[in-house]
Protein backbone atom coordinates (compact mmCIF):
# COMPACT_ATOMS: atom_id res chain seq x y z
CA UNK A 1 0.00 0.00 0.00
CA UNK A 2 0.81 3.32 -0.64
CA UNK A 3 2.84 3.27 -3.58
CA UNK A 4 1.06 5.93 -5.54
CA UNK A 5 0.89 8.32 -2.21
CA UNK A 6 -0.74 11.61 -2.82
CA UNK A 7 -0.44 11.22 -6.85
CA UNK A 8 -3.32 12.72 -8.71
CA UNK A 9 -4.25 10.39 -11.34
CA UNK A 10 -6.85 10.62 -14.19
CA UNK A 11 -8.60 6.94 -15.66
CA UNK A 12 -10.30 7.70 -18.47
CA UNK A 13 -13.31 5.17 -18.88
CA UNK A 14 -13.27 4.51 -15.51
CA UNK A 15 -16.73 3.87 -14.89
CA UNK A 16 -16.86 -0.15 -15.22
CA UNK A 17 -15.06 -2.73 -16.17
CA UNK A 18 -10.93 -2.38 -15.91
CA UNK A 19 -11.10 1.20 -15.47
CA UNK A 20 -13.50 1.47 -12.53
CA UNK A 21 -10.96 -1.64 -11.32
CA UNK A 22 -8.14 0.49 -11.68
CA UNK A 23 -9.72 3.72 -9.97
CA UNK A 24 -9.87 1.42 -7.03
CA UNK A 25 -6.55 0.36 -6.85
CA UNK A 26 -4.73 3.18 -7.61
CA UNK A 27 -7.04 4.46 -4.28
CA UNK A 28 -5.58 2.01 -2.18
CA UNK A 29 -2.08 2.84 -3.12
CA UNK A 30 -2.95 6.42 -1.96
CA UNK A 31 -3.70 7.78 -5.54
CA UNK A 32 -6.02 10.99 -5.85
CA UNK A 33 -8.40 10.14 -8.07
CA UNK A 34 -10.51 11.70 -11.46
CA UNK A 35 -12.87 9.61 -13.41
CA UNK A 36 -13.24 10.36 -16.50
CA UNK A 37 -16.42 9.07 -18.73
CA UNK A 38 -19.06 9.85 -21.31
CA UNK A 39 -21.70 7.74 -18.94
CA UNK A 40 -22.07 10.29 -16.19
CA UNK A 41 -23.94 7.43 -13.81
CA UNK A 42 -21.67 4.60 -13.73
CA UNK A 43 -19.08 7.07 -13.25
CA UNK A 44 -19.99 9.31 -10.35
CA UNK A 45 -21.30 5.79 -9.12
CA UNK A 46 -17.41 4.71 -9.16
CA UNK A 47 -16.63 7.79 -7.30
CA UNK A 48 -19.51 7.60 -4.65
CA UNK A 49 -17.94 3.93 -4.22
CA UNK A 50 -14.71 5.79 -3.72
CA UNK A 51 -15.70 8.50 -1.83
CA UNK A 52 -17.65 6.27 0.36
CA UNK A 53 -14.64 4.03 1.11
CA UNK A 54 -12.46 7.05 2.38
CA UNK A 55 -10.60 8.05 -0.80
CA UNK A 56 -10.41 11.35 -2.51
CA UNK A 57 -12.06 11.17 -6.10
CA UNK A 58 -13.80 13.17 -8.33
CA UNK A 59 -15.83 12.53 -11.69
CA UNK A 60 -15.63 14.29 -14.81
CA UNK A 61 -18.40 14.71 -17.79
CA UNK A 62 -15.55 14.25 -21.00
CA UNK A 63 -16.00 12.78 -24.40
CA UNK A 64 -12.32 11.81 -25.10
CA UNK A 65 -12.99 12.03 -29.02
CA UNK A 66 -13.32 15.77 -28.49
CA UNK A 67 -9.98 17.72 -28.10
CA UNK A 68 -11.52 21.30 -26.63
CA UNK A 69 -13.47 18.97 -24.12
CA UNK A 70 -10.49 16.80 -22.79
CA UNK A 71 -8.65 20.20 -22.81
CA UNK A 72 -11.17 21.87 -20.88
CA UNK A 73 -11.31 19.16 -17.96
CA UNK A 74 -7.77 18.65 -17.81
CA UNK A 75 -7.43 22.19 -17.08
CA UNK A 76 -10.21 21.25 -14.20
CA UNK A 77 -8.27 18.53 -12.91
CA UNK A 78 -5.66 20.75 -12.76
CA UNK A 79 -7.10 23.64 -10.92
CA UNK A 80 -9.12 21.08 -8.49
CA UNK A 81 -5.70 19.04 -7.25
CA UNK A 82 -3.10 21.91 -8.48
CA UNK A 83 -0.93 19.10 -10.41
CA UNK A 84 -1.43 16.06 -12.56
CA UNK A 85 1.18 13.34 -12.19
CA UNK A 86 -0.74 9.80 -14.02
CA UNK A 87 -2.42 9.54 -17.04
CA UNK A 88 -4.62 6.21 -17.84
CA UNK A 89 -5.89 5.92 -21.29
CA UNK A 90 -8.48 3.19 -20.50
CA UNK A 91 -11.37 4.46 -22.60
CA UNK A 92 -11.89 2.06 -25.40
CA UNK A 93 -14.69 -0.01 -27.58
CA UNK A 94 -15.15 -2.32 -30.05
CA UNK A 95 -17.43 -2.56 -33.01
CA UNK A 96 -17.06 -5.75 -34.67
CA UNK A 97 -17.77 -7.12 -38.12
CA UNK A 98 -15.62 -8.63 -40.67
CA UNK A 99 -14.14 -6.35 -43.39
CA UNK A 100 -16.85 -7.59 -45.75
CA UNK A 101 -19.32 -6.25 -43.39
CA UNK A 102 -17.38 -3.50 -41.69
CA UNK A 103 -19.37 -0.21 -42.25
CA UNK A 104 -17.44 3.03 -42.76
CA UNK A 105 -18.81 4.42 -39.79
CA UNK A 106 -17.92 1.23 -37.65
CA UNK A 107 -14.57 1.80 -38.58
CA UNK A 108 -14.43 5.64 -37.64
CA UNK A 109 -16.36 5.19 -34.34
CA UNK A 110 -13.76 3.11 -33.32
CA UNK A 111 -10.50 4.70 -34.00
CA UNK A 112 -11.93 8.03 -32.86
CA UNK A 113 -12.48 6.31 -29.41
CA UNK A 114 -9.41 4.16 -28.93
CA UNK A 115 -6.65 5.66 -31.16
CA UNK A 116 -7.78 9.39 -31.17
CA UNK A 117 -8.92 9.93 -27.91
CA UNK A 118 -5.51 8.52 -26.17
CA UNK A 119 -3.95 11.01 -28.51
CA UNK A 120 -6.40 14.20 -27.25
CA UNK A 121 -6.12 12.90 -23.90
CA UNK A 122 -2.04 12.93 -23.65
CA UNK A 123 -1.52 15.96 -25.63
CA UNK A 124 -3.49 17.89 -23.26
CA UNK A 125 -2.70 16.73 -20.43
CA UNK A 126 1.59 16.10 -20.89
CA UNK A 127 1.43 19.48 -20.98
CA UNK A 128 1.13 19.68 -17.37
CA UNK A 129 3.30 16.83 -16.76
CA UNK A 130 6.31 18.86 -18.82
CA UNK A 131 5.58 22.01 -16.31
CA UNK A 132 5.77 20.13 -13.74
CA UNK A 133 9.07 17.88 -15.05
CA UNK A 134 6.86 14.67 -13.98
CA UNK A 135 4.31 12.16 -15.20
CA UNK A 136 3.38 8.62 -15.76
CA UNK A 137 1.29 7.89 -18.94
CA UNK A 138 -0.65 4.70 -19.58
CA UNK A 139 -2.13 3.20 -22.47
CA UNK A 140 -4.41 0.20 -22.86
CA UNK A 141 -3.46 -1.77 -25.80
CA UNK A 142 -4.07 -5.39 -26.04
CA UNK A 143 -2.70 -8.56 -27.60
CA UNK A 144 -4.56 -8.48 -31.06
CA UNK A 145 -2.75 -5.18 -31.90
CA UNK A 146 0.05 -8.11 -32.52
CA UNK A 147 -1.34 -11.20 -33.56
CA UNK A 148 -4.75 -9.49 -34.95
CA UNK A 149 -8.00 -10.80 -34.29
CA UNK A 150 -11.07 -11.96 -36.75
CA UNK A 151 -13.85 -9.53 -36.97
CA UNK A 152 -11.47 -6.36 -35.67
CA UNK A 153 -9.87 -4.82 -38.51
CA UNK A 154 -11.17 -1.21 -36.69
CA UNK A 155 -10.18 -2.20 -33.20
CA UNK A 156 -6.97 -4.28 -33.70
CA UNK A 157 -5.92 -1.45 -35.95
CA UNK A 158 -5.96 1.19 -32.81
CA UNK A 159 -4.19 -1.25 -30.20
CA UNK A 160 -1.21 -1.65 -32.44
CA UNK A 161 -1.42 1.84 -33.31
CA UNK A 162 -1.41 2.38 -29.17
CA UNK A 163 1.71 0.23 -29.31
CA UNK A 164 3.88 2.63 -32.19
CA UNK A 165 2.30 6.32 -30.47
CA UNK A 166 3.66 5.48 -27.05
CA UNK A 167 7.07 4.50 -28.54
CA UNK A 168 7.28 7.94 -29.95
CA UNK A 169 5.65 9.73 -26.53
CA UNK A 170 8.59 7.67 -24.50
CA UNK A 171 11.17 8.81 -26.96
CA UNK A 172 9.73 12.91 -26.84
CA UNK A 173 8.72 12.93 -23.30
CA UNK A 174 11.34 10.81 -21.60
CA UNK A 175 13.91 13.74 -20.82
CA UNK A 176 10.80 15.61 -19.85
CA UNK A 177 10.57 13.67 -16.72
CA UNK A 178 7.39 11.71 -18.11
CA UNK A 179 7.50 8.15 -18.78
CA UNK A 180 5.26 6.33 -21.52
CA UNK A 181 4.40 2.77 -20.97
CA UNK A 182 1.42 0.42 -22.63
CA UNK A 183 -0.10 -2.27 -21.23
CA UNK A 184 -1.42 -4.92 -23.48
CA UNK A 185 -4.16 -7.36 -22.02
CA UNK A 186 -5.03 -10.74 -22.98
CA UNK A 187 -9.11 -11.88 -22.51
CA UNK A 188 -10.38 -10.16 -19.50
CA UNK A 189 -13.06 -11.27 -17.81
CA UNK A 190 -15.27 -7.67 -17.88
CA UNK A 191 -19.13 -7.48 -18.97
CA UNK A 192 -17.54 -7.31 -22.56
CA UNK A 193 -16.44 -10.53 -22.65
CA UNK A 194 -19.56 -12.09 -21.12
CA UNK A 195 -21.46 -11.84 -24.05
CA UNK A 196 -19.21 -14.05 -26.24
CA UNK A 197 -20.30 -17.32 -27.19
CA UNK A 198 -19.34 -20.28 -23.97
CA UNK A 199 -17.57 -22.45 -27.46
CA UNK A 200 -15.44 -19.56 -27.99
CA UNK A 201 -14.79 -18.80 -24.33
CA UNK A 202 -13.23 -22.39 -23.99
CA UNK A 203 -11.05 -21.75 -27.09
CA UNK A 204 -9.33 -18.94 -25.52
CA UNK A 205 -8.65 -20.87 -21.87
CA UNK A 206 -7.38 -23.85 -23.95
CA UNK A 207 -4.60 -21.96 -25.23
CA UNK A 208 -4.07 -19.63 -23.01
CA UNK A 209 -1.14 -21.43 -20.47
CA UNK A 210 -2.21 -19.75 -17.77
CA UNK A 211 -5.40 -21.78 -17.52
CA UNK A 212 -8.13 -18.72 -17.38
CA UNK A 213 -9.56 -15.41 -17.86
CA UNK A 214 -7.52 -12.63 -16.57
CA UNK A 215 -9.38 -10.04 -13.81
CA UNK A 216 -9.69 -6.71 -14.48
CA UNK A 217 -7.41 -6.53 -10.76
CA UNK A 218 -4.61 -8.30 -13.45
CA UNK A 219 -4.42 -5.41 -15.58
CA UNK A 220 -4.97 -2.51 -12.63
CA UNK A 221 -1.98 -4.24 -11.21
CA UNK A 222 0.43 -3.97 -14.02
CA UNK A 223 -1.02 -0.45 -13.91
CA UNK A 224 0.14 0.64 -10.75
CA UNK A 225 3.45 -0.80 -11.10
CA UNK A 226 4.27 1.01 -14.08
CA UNK A 227 2.71 4.15 -12.10
CA UNK A 228 5.01 3.68 -9.43
CA UNK A 229 8.37 5.05 -8.68
CA UNK A 230 9.65 0.99 -9.50
CA UNK A 231 9.15 1.80 -12.76
CA UNK A 232 10.76 5.04 -13.12
CA UNK A 233 13.54 3.34 -15.59
CA UNK A 234 10.94 1.58 -17.59
CA UNK A 235 10.20 3.50 -20.70
CA UNK A 236 8.43 2.88 -24.23
CA UNK A 237 7.29 -0.94 -23.67
CA UNK A 238 4.42 -2.71 -23.94
CA UNK A 239 3.50 -5.24 -20.82
CA UNK A 240 1.49 -8.26 -21.84
CA UNK A 241 -0.43 -9.36 -19.25
CA UNK A 242 -2.02 -12.37 -21.56
CA UNK A 243 -1.73 -15.62 -19.38
CA UNK A 244 0.97 -16.18 -21.75
CA UNK A 245 -1.70 -17.01 -24.95
CA UNK A 246 0.96 -14.85 -27.04
CA UNK A 247 3.61 -17.79 -26.25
Amino acid sequence: MGRLNDKVAIITGAAQGIGKTTALRFAQEGALIAVWDINEPAGQATVKALNDAGFIAKFYAVNTTDFDAVTAAAASVHKDFGKIDILVNNAGITADASLKKMTTVQFQKVIDVNLTGVFNCTKAVSEYMSVNKYGRILNASSVVGWQGNFGQTNYVATKAGVIGMTKVWARELGRKGITVNAVAPGFINTEMIQTVPKDYIDKLLDATPAGRLGEPEDIANAYIYLASDEASFVNGITLEVDGGIRI
